[in-house]
């Protein structure tokens, strides 16, 4: 008998974490992005970060998303996509794709979120990013080449048309595969941004198998 009690006790328990897992609801949780965004590749799932690295609330969620991104299932692509509301921020915007350029990004996304964040730099110039580079063994010819190039002008132009047009109002948000955005304010927290994203991959795949 005491066992059947504990049985139906842990049943009880677990019903209720099982159904607000799964209630996430348009419009109170993540919100719907009308009319949809194009993505680089529609036989992907494509999940966006929009990020800012002078963003307190962007670098706490860094390790969060690092271990998030390792669980991602085949088919689905991650992209970071940071915010340019204004001249400083396209600066930084056009830091984060010089990394991508040299292929140092997984080092210096790490650095550039920690030299705002933790060591108070500003980094409100060319010549300040430029020497977080060099000091972390880019060659100045190198940084110039990328920095300055069309492509990574054109990659910031298109962050910005990409965060418009999915009408982001803060950072960190995401979304997912150009048709749903999740914020922290909507969703309750970061953990539960992640939720709610895996979710709505989980959505995405089963739409696209049937």
């Amino acid at each position: 008998m005491l066992k059947q009690m504990m049985l139906a006790l842990s049943v009880a328990v677990l019903l209720p974490l099982t159904a607000v897992a799964e209630d996430w609801k348009e419009g109170e949780h993540y919100d719907l992005i009308s009319p949809p965004i194009r993505t680089a590749d529609s036989s992907k799932i494509e999940v966006v970060e929009f990020f800012w690295y002078g963003c307190g609330h962007c670098y706490n969620f860094e390790p969060m998303i690092g271990q998030w991104k390792k669980t991602l299932p085949d088919g689905v692509d991650f992209i970071g996509s940071p915010a340019v509301w204004n001249k400083p921020m396209e600066l930084h915007a056009k830091a984060y794709y010089t990394a991508e350029v040299l292929g140092v990004a997984d080092t210096m996304h790490t650095i550039l979120f920690q030299a705002m964040n933790v060591d108070g730099k500003r980094l409100a110039s060319d010549d300040e990013i430029k020497s977080l580079f060099t000091a972390n063994g880019v060659s100045p010819k190198d940084f110039d080449k990328a920095y300055n190039s069309f492509g990574v002008s054109s990659q910031v132009r298109q962050a910005n048309s990409r965060a418009r047009a999915a009408k982001i109002t803060g950072t960190p948000e995401m979304m997912v595969n150009g048709k749903y955005r999740i914020s922290t304010r909507k969703a309750g927290s970061q953990a539960r941004m992640l939720e709610i994203a895996d979710y709505l991959i989980e959505q995405e795949r089963d739409s696209s198998a049937e």
